[in-house]
């Protein structure tokens, strides 16, 4: 009952002991790293989906200041007005919407393009104050396309209308 086992092959287990801790480091760095570098894809595509969904929404702005693209000019329900992202007057007979050349599109820089066509004239909205007999409400279709870096287009859809005669 009274022996002892002595162990006379221990100067070699702090060596085992600290390479398994160092292999089981490694790797929960490289699981880390992976982590992370997915998480950068997925935060830079995050930000090129927003930049072009701004850029959506500024062509939306861009229409709302130009009454040509709905005004009076614009009540034939086949033939859609197409408006370009560039400082140039619009020009009613342009192409099918331009697309954006790739080169010209960086991680800084945006573009947009669109169509606004015309849908329908009916009764103005109740309301609105405007009388029914007297006016139209003349509703239009708004289409605005976003783009930016790496091929990302976002595009959103915006009905609205506009009272005349």
């Amino acid at each position: 009952m009274g022996k002892k086992i002595k162990l006379e092959n221990e100067k070699g287990s702090v060596t085992v002991l600290a390479v398994i801790l160092l292999v089981l480091l490694t790797l929960l760095g490289m699981a880390a790293l992976s982590t992370s570098s997915i998480e950068t894809q997925v935060a830079g595509n995050e930000m090129r989906s927003k930049l072009a969904l701004y850029a959506a929404e500024s062509g939306a702005a861009y229409v709302a200041e130009r009454t040509v693209l709905y005004g009076p000019e614009n009540i034939t329900q086949s033939k859609p007005h197409y408006f370009p992202n560039d400082p140039n007057p619009y020009v009613p007979k342009t192409p099918p919407v331009p697309i954006p050349d790739a080169k010209q599109i960086n991680a800084t820089q945006q573009s947009f393009n669109g169509q606004v066509q015309y849908q329908t004239a009916a009764s103005p909205p109740r309301g609105s104050g405007y009388a029914v007999g007297k006016f139209k409400s003349h509703q239009y279709e708004m289409t605005c396309n976003g783009y930016s870096s790496h091929n990302t287009k976002k595009s959103i859809m915006i009905g609205f209308y506009r009272i005349g005669f």
